[in-house]
């Protein structure tokens, strides 16, 4: 009976720490990480609704003021171009934005160093945002950003 008692009171001697640290693991196993609890938000953006209001705020301003500085560039061809490239931007976890990727970016040949300068621009420029959230920590946040072309 003592030696079955032994076997199944291991936990007795198991460390604080190692319990919080099981504790943590399956915490953090249970946890989406695919999926954040507050979207990043400009500061006229309200943080109190839901986050489908927070998503639909930041995109509607953050497109807003990339469609106000894409104004200055004018993509010149000798064939018409109907196409759209996708601008892949991170929102850091300190509220800085920076550039991923410019997916379907060989559309703009040689002009492509000119739109660039003028994305990162525009980037430079947006006003303070407060990052994404998850479990009340600043994480960081990538969203896709379709840019439609039409040049004659």
């Amino acid at each position: 009976m003592l030696v079955l008692l032994g076997f199944t009171s291991c936990n007795l001697f198991e460390s604080k720490e190692e319990k919080t640290q099981k504790l943590v693991a399956e915490k953090l196993l249970q946890i989406d990480w695919t999926d954040v609890d507050d979207y990043p938000l400009f500061d006229d953006c309200d943080e109190t609704v839901s986050k489908a209001l927070q998503k639909n705020c930041f995109e509607q301003k953050l497109l807003a003021h990339l469609s106000k500085g894409l104004k200055e560039f004018h993509l010149t061809s000798e064939t018409e171009i109907k196409d759209i490239v996708f601008l892949d931007i991170r929102v850091e976890k300190d509220g800085n934005v920076t550039i991923d990727t410019i997916v379907n970016k060989e559309i703009f040949g040689v002009q492509m160093e000119k739109f660039q300068r003028n994305i990162s621009k525009s980037i430079e420029t947006l006003p303070h945002i407060e990052p994404a959230l998850k479990e009340g920590i600043p994480v960081n946040a990538k969203f896709r950003i379709p840019i439609l072309l039409n040049s004659r």
